[in-house]
């Protein structure tokens, strides 16, 4: 909480600095101000910040907004060499949140991705003030993170092994060092610091208007003030953008706006608890007169992470909003966009960022709830797994909920609520967050035995569900997936890929009737992949029709080795293996409800997935828990169906599979169809990998680990050097060890290959095992078939 307290304080102190450490920073930005009161901005009277007389009546992007994100972006579209970028901005560049921010610019973030736009930003950063001429303020003395509490030195911890494989320099230092470095901290509660040189501060206004500089110098127009007044689409995807000067034809729009300066009433006293802290932690600041008050307003998103991206539903409309941190994302970003824009694809996997992760569910009283919580949670303890409470639920809740609700852990899955796990008698129940096995552990076990040995249900309803029909529906298909089209009353695993060849989405295909299909994807990718979609029927001109209909179909699983045995009960329809082949879809009635019913399980077991009307899930679940009171029958939840997953080695979009990943790697050689006559996206590009041969592989570990499992982006060591990273990881319930999949060059790539995983700031040993661990029943039910023939 120290940083946000201190971004919206200046105090002046009455003290003798010591040298330059990586603290002192922090005292110089808020030290910092001018004789009118307000922050002063080291470029002031340097930067140039004049409009431009000239206007253009047609662009090929219009970007709205001239605070230091937009302005980031136009530099690099410009300079990257596209043609008539326009910059609009309604008063004056920083207007919006850029001129009172504090300006801190930090190589550490929680996540993965976002770490390489704030690598990216500071390297701009340091080189910019050569490049354009204009001074930006930049100051790097680093950064210490301070531990009082064990449980934040595991966080540090884990936060180390989810950096060791990025470029980013980090350290866990001991409390000596930490005094040493910054001597005006109070010691007393220290237990370690997270230092990250490089860190530091740079001023805001400076900033942009050397970005400004740089736009300018590689042919941008910026215009100000210019409020926009108007925007209309036009039928061919371009956009007429109305201001009061006059319009623009723009080929496509990027909304990076924010408010203007005005700022909130001063008000100390709501946050004096947090300065006091701040002043317990450093005694010297108790010495300092508080001589001036900034309380600006910022955007925060309900996830405090920004919206940045096309977005779905609008053609040609793109955003860069919902700042929190524009300071630190706006070089990054803008580098980011303009490759995305000129390329036609994402450079990189970032969609935590994607504005599509939001939908109609996202209301207003939801986002109130969910900013005011995330920025009260800003600097809280970051857990693997975690789950926020604030806004939930929404109105998008399966017709489960109410009967599940009180008997399991949920977690929140793009607007939705969905079973983690269960509770069990005889285990403490509710959600316990640790960086260690806690008190899900055990249920989850039992809920694998559940369905390795018995049946169990699941709530799927947050899938992502679409209708694709229409003359052109099987040549859409064709170009947008890298496998076969399905045979109309068959399902398979297809990937949409990008022109480079990475993995786009993930998605389960299935030919109802001729020409028509039903496309189902992870929850977190719905809009995602629907944007892509629809974007592609736009480009190929193709004579489709796509319906949305997530929200109208509910989803259950039923997997395990009684699953045929209970539903035959409920169906007249023949569920034996020679009737209802694996990956066939057909349409039935289980106890009379309508359902399309899909032989698949993403636990490998037998078992089927059921498509029905939203309003008929609770009776259907009713009735199928009813018949299966014999073969003892239970609910799991998805931690359990990861570890199945994980036993039988499937891959997971987003985690073993995304935009950073080609499928050649990934091991997915099995859905990419080279040899089909359709051009699918991707397909060159593949070849050209084919020939070049891999650099690195997939592989599947096992671990020898103490109450600590793998879950994604650890670091892998191999004679004591970093040589790549985990995707995902579970616990094997039937070996009892981790399992973990990553990537690690292709020389050790072999079955039997030594490593080790980081995991919370130990080395544990690691083999390479051939996979899967656990055969699928399909698998299993044709080799015995093959042995009884035999």
């Amino acid at each position: 909480m120290l940083w946000g307290i201190l971004k919206q304080l200046r105090f002046q102190l009455r003290t003798v600095e010591p040298a330059l450490t990586p603290g002192n920073w922090l005292r110089s930005v808020c030290s910092r101000s001018s004789s009118s009161g307000l922050p002063f901005q080291e470029g002031e009277g340097k930067a140039s910040s004049y409009s431009e007389a000239r206007w253009k009546d047609t662009a090929e992007t219009v970007i709205i907004g001239g605070g230091c994100v937009g302005v980031s972006l136009a530099y690099h579209l410009a300079k990257a060499g596209m043609k008539d970028v326009v910059l609009l901005e309604a008063s004056e560049l920083t207007a919006g949140s850029t001129w009172h921010a504090a300006g801190l610019t930090t190589y550490f973030h929680p996540g993965i991705n976002l770490k390489k736009i704030h690598y990216y930003s500071i390297k701009l950063y340091e080189k910019l003030e050569e490049e354009t001429g204009q001074e930006v303020g930049f100051h790097q003395p680093g950064s210490i993170r301070i531990a009082t509490t064990p449980t934040r030195v595991d966080e540090f911890k884990y936060q180390m092994t989810r950096t060791h494989w990025q470029a980013t320099e980090q350290y866990i230092i001991e409390p000596e060092k930490v005094q040493e470095m910054f001597p005006l901290l109070n010691m007393e509660k220290v237990l370690a610091g997270l230092y990250n040189p490089g860190d530091g501060h740079i001023d805001p206004y400076s900033l942009t208007m050397a970005l400004a500089a740089g736009a300018r110098k590689y042919g941008a127009l910026l215009k100000f003030p210019a409020r926009v007044t108007n925007l209309k689409p036009r039928s061919d995807g371009t956009w007429e953008v109305e201001t009061q000067q006059g319009s623009v034809r723009a080929n496509r729009i990027v909304n990076a706006t924010g408010f203007g300066k005005e700022l909130f009433e001063s008000d100390l006293d709501r946050i004096m608890e947090y300065v006091e802290n701040a002043m317990d932690m450093v005694p010297v600041l108790r010495k300092a007169d508080i001589i001036n008050i900034v309380s600006g307003p910022i955007t925060y998103t309900p996830d405090i992470l920004p919206m940045v991206g096309p977005h779905q539903g609008v053609r040609n409309y793109w955003v860069a909003i919902g700042f929190g941190y524009g300071i630190i994302h706006a070089g990054g970003i803008g580098k980011y966009l303009s490759d995305w824009i000129l390329e036609g694809e994402p450079p990189f996997d970032l969609i935590e960022v994607d504005p599509n992760r939001y939908g109609k569910w996202t209301t207003t009283q939801y986002t109130e709830a969910k900013a005011r919580e995330s920025y009260g949670f800003n600097n809280i303890v970051g857990y693997p797994k975690e789950e926020r409470f604030a806004g939930r639920p929404t109105k998008r809740i399966s017709g489960l909920y109410n009967i599940l609700n009180s008997k399991c852990s949920m977690g929140f899955h793009a607007g939705w609520e969905q079973p983690h796990w269960f509770y069990k008698s005889g285990h403490e129940p509710g959600y316990k967050p640790s960086f260690r096995r806690t008190n899900w552990f055990q249920p989850v076990g039992l809920e694998y035995q559940q369905v390795m040995q018995k049946v169990g249900v699941i709530d799927l309803s947050p899938f992502g569900k679409f209708k694709v029909r229409g003359k052109d529906s099987l040549k859409l298909l064709d170009r947008l997936i890298a496998n076969v089209i399905p045979k109309v009353g068959f399902t398979n695993i297809s990937h949409m890929l990008t022109p480079r060849g990475r993995v786009y989405a993930e998605l389960t295909v299935s030919q109802q009737s001729p020409g028509e299909f039903l496309l189902v994807t992870g929850s977190g990718s719905e809009l995602h992949d629907l944007r892509w979609i629809e974007e592609e029927i736009v480009k190929g001109g193709y004579n489709v029709e796509v319906e949305n209909i997530t929200d109208e179909l509910g989803v259950l699983g039923v997997a395990g080795p009684s699953a045929r045995r209970v539903l035959q009960k409920l169906t007249s329809a023949d569920l034996s293996n020679d009737a209802f082949k694996f990956l066939q879809s057909k349409p039935l009635t289980i106890s009379n409800i309508p359902v399309t019913a899909i032989k698949i399980s993403y636990t490998g077991e037998l078992g089927w997935e059921l498509y029905h009307r939203q309003e008929d899930s609770a009776t259907l679940y009713g009735a199928i828990m009813e018949a299966g009171q014999e073969e003892g029958i239970d609910n799991f939840g998805t931690y359990a169906m990861n570890a199945l997953r994980m036993e039988k080695a499937f891959r997971a979009w987003g985690s073993e599979m995304n935009c950073d990943t080609n499928p050649l790697e990934a091991g997915l050689d099995h859905f990419i169809k080279l040899n089909k006559p359709a051009d699918f996206i991707g397909k060159q590009a593949l070849r050209l990998m084919k020939e070049k041969g891999l650099k690195r592989r997939l592989v599947y570990l096992t671990l020898e680990t103490d109450h600590v499992d793998p879950e994604g982006n650890e670091s892998i060591w191999h004679d004591g050097k970093v040589v790549g990273n985990t995707t995902s990881g579970s616990y094997s319930y039937s070996i009892q060890k981790s399992l973990a999949f990553a990537y690690v060059p292709v020389e050790l790539s072999e079955v039997g290959q030594r490593l080790e995983v980081e995991l919370l700031g130990k080395n544990y040993p690691a083999t390479i095992i051939q996979e899967p661990l656990v055969l699928t029943e399909p698998t299993r039910t044709r080799l015995q078939k093959k042995a009884g023939k035999s």
